[in-house]
């Protein structure tokens, strides 16, 4: 029964995907038809229900096959960060009725699905530290303000792309640009490893001591550019037999507290990114931007700058309930002890003081507009560094996540 829950809760959240990814087509029939606009707008906003509803019905299964929340591990992170991404654009549309502001969340959404599939969909045991009823308080709820801070993020990109012109020769063009480039690295990152582990089939392996003093093997689906300090190149003989190999790395060492397999991928993207962006920019002969600022043209820079700070207003209490209150009573439980600066408590700290200076400096300084929209980005960036970097590259005690 648990591995009939399990198949049917993946196969559910893959239809999900694909409705959410098929929604895109009428919403955008109904932004830019005069006649059918309703029509369409209607059954583009049926379809994300229904998919919300599939993603739902997944995390429910789910739970039921696995008998814990399932926000234990990165795949189940990410999905329901997913999840809680569509749920705050569902809110965002219920109020405020704007069809452009879906064209750009729902992607969005289907881009943290395909990252999070990349990850193991296996179902493990709980190590002691998760085995408590504050997983799913802690998790649900800071997903939940993840998914209701990315929409002040949309609404601050949609702003963005269409107060700033795609030939200026600014800052602000320019930094816009850097944000393009990151979406794009982001998405070769995912193109990347499904290519280079799943189809091309490479793998090197290399024997190195943890951050704990064990010795394990790393897997590395691309060339070794970075490694960790006095790595053995071994290969798999079978069961847990290795022999040493003659693999390539280019002779970078690092300590493992930093998890250089997972850098090494990371860097591969921004390079395979650079090469990318230029072919791009060749091609087009204009930023990269501009190609999604059409998409913009029907959107209310009043309306974006409302969504936006009505997003932080909701979603930083809730950040700071589940990121900062709920994880320090669970990190008392766990470890005995409040806080203890690993880097993900770390990072959430600096991301609570962010959301807390885009406050005062909205309420108190007057940053409206294009400056609110900018510190919206900013706040979002922070989000998605500490669930790329800091899970996949800093080696800490929340590295099971």
């Amino acid at each position: 029964m648990d591995a009939t829950f399990l198949s049917l809760s993946n196969t559910l959240i893959f239809i999900a995907f694909l409705m959410l990814l098929v929604s895109l087509i009428p919403l955008s029939i109904s932004i830019k038809s005069k006649s059918k606009s309703h029509k369409f707008e209607k059954i583009a906003i049926w379809m994300i229900i229904i998919a919300f509803v599939l993603e739902l019905a997944y995390f429910i299964l789910r739970w039921m096959a696995t008998g814990h929340a399932p926000v234990s591990n990165m795949y189940e992170f990410i999905a329901m960060f997913s999840i809680m991404l569509i749920g705050g654009y569902l809110i965002t549309y219920h109020y405020f009725r704007t069809k452009v502001f879906g064209l750009f969340a729902i992607p969005v959404s289907l881009l943290l699905l395909a990252y999070g599939s990349l990850f193991s969909t296996d179902v493990q045991p709980l190590i002691p530290a998760l085995q408590s009823s504050w997983l799913a308080i802690h998790v649900i709820t800071v997903t939940l303000s993840y998914g209701i801070l990315s929409m002040s993020a949309v609404a601050g990109l949609i702003y963005l792309l269409k107060a700033i012109p795609a030939d200026e020769n600014s800052w602000r063009a320019r930094w816009l640009e850097a944000i393009m480039f990151g979406i794009l690295t982001v998405v070769m990152y995912m193109v990347t490893t499904v290519v280079m582990q799943n189809i091309v089939g490479y793998n090197d392996e290399f024997y190195y001591t943890d951050q704990q003093g064990q010795q394990v093997i790393a897997e590395y689906h691309l060339p070794s550019l970075v490694n960790y300090n006095d790595a053995i190149p071994v290969t798999h003989l079978g069961d847990n037999e290795y022999e040493p190999a003659d693999h390539f790395h280019l002779g970078i060492d690092l300590p493992p507290v930093i998890k250089a397999h997972t850098l090494n991928t990371v860097l591969w993207s921004i390079i395979i990114g650079l090469v990318t962006y230029g072919i791009v920019r060749l091609i087009i002969r204009k930023r990269l931007f501009a190609l999604t600022k059409p998409l913009t043209k029907k959107a209310d820079l009043a309306l974006m700058d409302e969504i936006g700070y009505r997003s932080v207003i909701i979603g930083f209490p809730l950040f700071a309930l589940g990121g900062i209150f709920f994880a320090a009573i669970w990190a008392q439980i766990a470890w005995s002890r409040f806080w203890g600066w690993d880097p993900k408590e770390t990072w959430a700290f600096i991301t609570f003081m962010f959301y807390t200076i885009f406050l005062h400096l909205r309420l108190n300084r007057g940053y409206e507009g294009e400056k609110s929209a900018w510190l919206a980005v900013g706040g979002f960036i922070l989000i998605l560094f500490n669930l790329i970097a800091i899970n996949l590259i800093v080696a800490g005690l929340h590295s099971y996540a």
